[in-house]
């Protein structure tokens, strides 16, 4: 029974007798919690968004500027392998630095290192040094790369694990990583896009100069940022996780990264075999261009998977959407000229978006305790290594056997994302 406490209209006979006061209607703790953009601000969003263009400039960039200079698109694919392999190599040990130590630090460092690193790049390419030293010049860019995507992931997952109550954290989340997949997708075309306008427009060089710019401004702000002083609470006060190294090894893990290299295979074999496909048509330069198809139709895709009901689970979503992009792989290899490229583009971003989003969401349901921005770094280098190594092997095939050996490197990729699809079905069987 309700009782009226004192002071209340109830209790200085402000009810009828024999009447029941109608009790007053709470605010539960989900309506009054804040949003996450409440909780972030606009403008690290903003910010966020700009930090991470350099990371999507860079290995289309260094495709191109050194394909001009040097006049070889074999050793364009092998610079932008070795751009991933630093990034693979020392990509997760920043992730693991910035969980222990914060995200600011490390990101300080990255953004000043990897400025200069792309500068430099710029001046070794033009120099008479040999091809040695440009590939060691690519590998020190994905070295210092900063992982602005990760880092952000990870700092919005730890905000609503610990800032946002626990009925809304699932609905959130999805909404979060459909978001940075979609930032994701569309600075991975306007990256590439904006490369092809500033050489077009400038030289070649322009882009790598550009994006040392942006590294500088943008990465230093996101990395000042005030959420970049927040550590997730799961850590003891000396920066030690609660969950185990080996925890990141766990099969259910390893099979999300697996599925995430797939899809970076696919964003390079995709991107090389198109821009052997337009050199045929003397129009290589407009690549960038065409390839945006696929990535704006992705984009909207991705934002649209946080609309999906929660019966069409992950692990389904892994295996239609990637299905998806199986098939448009399928239509690439039937294309005889721009329009049917065009479509077949407009099919795969329909797949390519909404699987990165699935595996994001994946990745981070299933992150040890005090080791998100590890596991992010991890998905992050396996999406760039992945598409470095397509991009060289893709380039190898396209200079040695021509642009129809290289169109079947998309289907390639495609397949590993649908084969670890079945595989992680295999792992987690449907529950009742």
């Amino acid at each position: 029974m309700y009782l009226p406490a004192a002071g209340s209209p109830a209790d200085s006979g402000g009810t009828r007798p024999g009447v029941a006061m109608r009790r007053p209607r709470a605010m539960t703790q989900i309506e009054t919690s804040p949003s996450l953009l409440r909780l972030a601000g606009l403008p690290y969003f903003l910010i966020a968004f700009i930090a991470r263009l350099p990371f999507a400039m860079m290995v289309v960039g260094v495709l191109t500027i050194v394909v001009s200079a040097r006049d070889s698109l074999s050793l364009g694919g092998l610079t932008s392998a070795a751009v991933g392999i630093g990034t693979a190599l020392i990509g997760p040990f920043l992730g693991a630095a910035a969980d222990r130590y914060g995200q600011r630090p490390v990101l300080v460092a990255a953004a000043v290192l990897n400025a200069a690193m792309l500068a430099a790049f710029a001046a070794v390419v033009y120099s008479p040094l040999d091809q040695g030293f440009v590939l060691l010049a690519a590998f020190a860019i994905g070295a210092t790369a900063p992982q602005v995507s990760p880092m952000s992931r990870s700092r919005l997952v730890t905000i609503i694990d610990e800032r946002m109550p626990q009925p809304r954290r699932a609905r959130t989340t999805s909404a979060t990583m459909s978001y940075e997949s979609a930032a994701d997708e569309t600075v991975f075309v306007f990256g590439p896009f904006l490369v092809g306008a500033l050489a077009s427009l400038i030289a070649p060089w322009a882009p790598m100069v550009m994006a040392s710019a942006l590294t500088l401004l943008f990465v230093g702000a996101f990395a000042l940022h005030p959420t970049a002083r927040h550590v997730s609470a799961s850590r003891a006060a000396d920066g030690t996780a609660p969950s185990a190294v080996s925890e990141l090894f766990r099969p259910t893990l390893l099979v999300v990264v697996l599925g995430i290299l797939g899809v970076g295979l696919f964003f390079g074999a995709m991107l090389t075999a198109l821009t052997s496909f337009m050199a045929d048509r003397g129009v290589a330069e407009q690549a960038g261009l065409l390839y945006g198809v696929m990535g704006i139709g992705s984009a909207i895709l991705a934002l649209g998977v946080a609309w999906l009901p929660p019966r069409f689970t992950l692990h389904m979503r892994w295996l239609v959407f990637g299905g998806i992009l199986l098939a448009g792989s399928l239509l690439v290899l039937t294309a005889s000229d721009v329009t049917t490229m065009t479509v077949a583009l407009a099919v795969l971003g329909i797949g390519v978006g909404p699987t990165l989003v699935t595996l994001y969401s994946l990745g981070a349901a299933r992150s040890p305790l005090g080791r998100s921005a590890t596991v992010m770094t991890m998905l992050g280098a396996g999406v760039v290594v992945g598409q470095a190594a397509a991009a060289a092997i893709t380039g190898e095939l396209a200079e040695g056997s021509g642009t129809a050996a290289a169109l079947v490197m998309p289907l390639i990729a495609a397949a590993i994302v649908v084969a670890t699809g079945i595989a992680n079905r295999l792992m987690t069987p449907a529950r009742r």
